[in-house]
């Protein structure tokens, strides 16, 4: 089946008809406050509400959403036992009542006059998704260094959201100010699909007809992972539920998504070339051919070594080695991820960056 040209117009409410936002938490005690603060200082023409889907956090964050919600009248509280995001989402949508719905995350902060101004692009374009530029940043050394990767096109393969500066059609939408009656039409998100959920459902609202736009005056200010552990489970997880897409969808995934496969299985080759090589098993002309291998692999740390260094002055010396070490870690942990959900699908992977998979309720 091939992908549908984007034709029809999303409908628009009044301007003043309002806007409900919509955001799942799960153990968020670090940053849930700076994000609801940063969605309730925005300036909405017309209602507004936040709907929060708490799942089954083991530290403070239902305290902190409980305090919020007493505070300021505008938002509210739904459960999300299921603990996962599509369908805290759903959850969260169900419960809500505007004909605009604003997806935020714990992890972000809306920028000021981010609303206003994605309401304005969707009136505009007619587009009944649109997204903007995710700008990472870092708190620790190596938090910087997550967030110059995620802000890199060598970190996460330079989807437009990461550093697009042309407005237009797009793929998917970072978060995403979206019509509801899209949504609805469209089933709202798969709760199967435990990561990946923003990808395929954009890619639903283009198979039906409608537009999804990118439009880079839009920024959101993301938090990355902060220790190295999650931040290896968090892409492990990622990667095997794109793996689940591709079983799914085939090539209506970008080809930037099999590069770090591809770089797994170079590596993994390489190290079976090189214990051949190593034992004498593979000698001659055979051993020099290949020897080719390690080719794509020296380019590889060549371009991650440019990146890492930065133009310029740039950040300081920890900061660019921490990024040396960070780009490799996030190909690789999404590439075993990816490979192993192509070939067997993600089943019940989850992300357990934010919750021991033991705190998961059975």
């Amino acid at each position: 089946m091939h992908e549908k040209p984007s034709s029809k117009d999303a409908p628009v409410p009044a301007t003043e008809a309002g806007v409900s936002f919509v955001m799942p938490v799960l153990n968020e005690e670090d940053y849930l406050e700076r994000a609801v603060r940063s969605v309730l200082a925005q300036d909405v023409p017309g209602p507004m509400e936040f709907v929060i889907a708490l799942g089954p956090s083991t530290d403070s964050t239902d305290e902190i959403a409980r305090r919020l919600a007493a505070e300021d009248p505008r938002v509210r509280l739904v459960a999300n036992p299921e603990a996962d995001i599509p369908c805290g989402l759903n959850h969260a949508i169900r419960a809500s009542i505007h004909p605009t719905i604003v997806r935020v995350d714990a992890h972000s902060e809306l920028t000021p006059g981010y609303v206003r101004r994605a309401l304005e692009t969707l009136a505009r374009t007619r587009a009944a998704s649109v997204g903007g530029i995710m700008r990472a940043e870092g708190h620790s050394a190596f938090q910087r260094a997550v967030a110059r990767a995620y802000n890199s096109p060598i970190g996460l393969g330079g989807a437009s959201y990461h550093g697009g500066t042309h407005e237009g059609d797009a793929e998917s939408a970072y978060l995403g100010v979206m019509r509801r009656e899209v949504l609805e039409e469209i089933g709202l998100y798969d709760e199967s699909i435990r990561r990946g959920e923003d990808w395929d459902l954009n890619f639903r609202i283009r198979q039906a007809g409608y537009r999804v736009w990118f439009d880079p005056q839009l920024l959101v200010t993301y938090w990355p992972r902060d220790s190295w552990t999650r931040l290896v489970r968090q892409f492990v997880a990622t990667g095997a539920w794109r793996g689940e897409l591709v079983r799914r969808y085939g090539r209506r995934n970008s080809l930037r998504f099999f590069a770090p496969p591809a770089l797994v299985a170079t590596a993994g080759l390489a190290v079976l070339v090189g214990a051949l090589q190593g034992t004498r098993a593979l000698r001659g002309a055979a051993a020099a051919a290949a020897s080719l291998v390690y080719a794509p692999l020296a380019l590889y740390l060549v371009v991650v070594s440019f990146s890492a260094a930065g133009r310029g002055g740039g950040p300081g010396l920890q900061d660019k080695l921490w990024t040396a070490a960070v780009l490799p870690t996030i190909h690789l942990a999404w590439g075993v991820g990816f490979i192993r959900g192509a070939l067997v699908g993600a089943k019940d992977t989850v992300d357990t960056s934010r919750v021991s998979a033991d705190d998961r309720p059975a």
